[in-house]
């Protein structure tokens, strides 16, 4: 039977050039899989067509924005829980909801593999394999950017031999994962601890000495889940979505911290 390999697609530099890389090194298709988790920016779509013009042979698009919202920021609310007693974990929850997904695309699609873009220096690499496994482990798991050394340059230099179109902005220095829950932000600059976060950084929340008007938002709750904004019903979704922005304008949410990490090294982070 011929290899099948289900990415976990961003639309980003790394994943994109992971198609053709997938392709030579197990001589099988790439299923692209990509979850909406109400991240914003770039149209699904075009994320979608990036992956069939990188070579993907299926490229699937979930919108699981309310079902994370529900299943997997609600609970965690509910719990209030934090990583390290700080961090109100973003990255960490979505991760359980892209392994099941993808192994369900897998499932469907006639996949043997399952493959991340995940680094050997990080948690979620254990988050996603033994997610994997616990869910399906007859999938074998491939993870380039850990078991091929696969580094930005060598990516980009991938691409160029290639003929593989990325963007320009791959060029950013920071390692960026947002949903609608939140956003992470690390490397560059931020790995001297000396150096602040700059305006830059920041997409979800604008710099609190800006003097913004005072905003009041009443919140209702029914057994710990917020119901209403203001008197009007929300779902969870729209609940978070219209705080990002009202919090988000009165500069609530920022955290900047050094937190450690599974395997035993320590990381800088900025959180919003």
């Amino acid at each position: 039977m011929t290899d099948r390999v289900v990415l976990a697609y961003s639309g980003g530099l790394d994943t994109t050039v992971a198609i053709p890389y997938l392709k030579q090194m197990t001589g099988g298709d790439v299923v692209a899989v990509s979850i909406d988790l109400g991240q914003g920016g770039e149209d699904m779509e075009s994320v979608r067509q990036r992956a069939i013009g990188a070579g993907a042979v299926e490229s699937i698009v979930v919108d699981a924005r309310d079902e994370f919202a529900e299943e997997y920021c609600l609970p965690t609310i509910k719990a209030n829980a934090m990583y390290m007693k700080q961090y109100p974990m973003v990255s960490a929850i979505s991760r359980p909801l892209i392994v099941k997904h993808l192994v369900e695309a897998a499932q469907q699609h006639g996949g043997t593999h399952v493959a991340h873009g995940c680094t050997g220096k990080g948690n979620d690499q254990v988050r996603f394999e033994v997610g994997f496994m616990d869910t399906d482990p007859s999938l074998k798991i491939i993870a380039p950017a850990r078991d091929f050394a696969w580094t930005r340059d060598k990516a980009i230099a991938f691409a160029e031999e290639n003929n593989v179109p990325i963007e320009q902005s791959a060029s950013s220095p920071f390692s960026i994962d947002q949903n609608v829950w939140g956003r992470a932000v690390e490397t560059g600059f931020l790995e001297d601890l000396w150096n602040p976060p700059t305006k830059d950084l920041y997409a979800y929340t604008e710099e609190p000495s800006l003097g913004q008007a005072p905003d009041e938002v009443i919140i209702s709750f029914k057994s710990g889940k917020p119901v209403a904004i203001d008197g009007r019903e929300v779902t969870v979704l729209q609940a978070i979505e219209e705080l990002n922005r009202r919090a988000g304008a009165q500069g609530v949410g920022r955290l900047d911290m050094v937190e450690d990490r599974l395997i035993g090294i320590k990381s800088r982070e900025v959180y919003e």
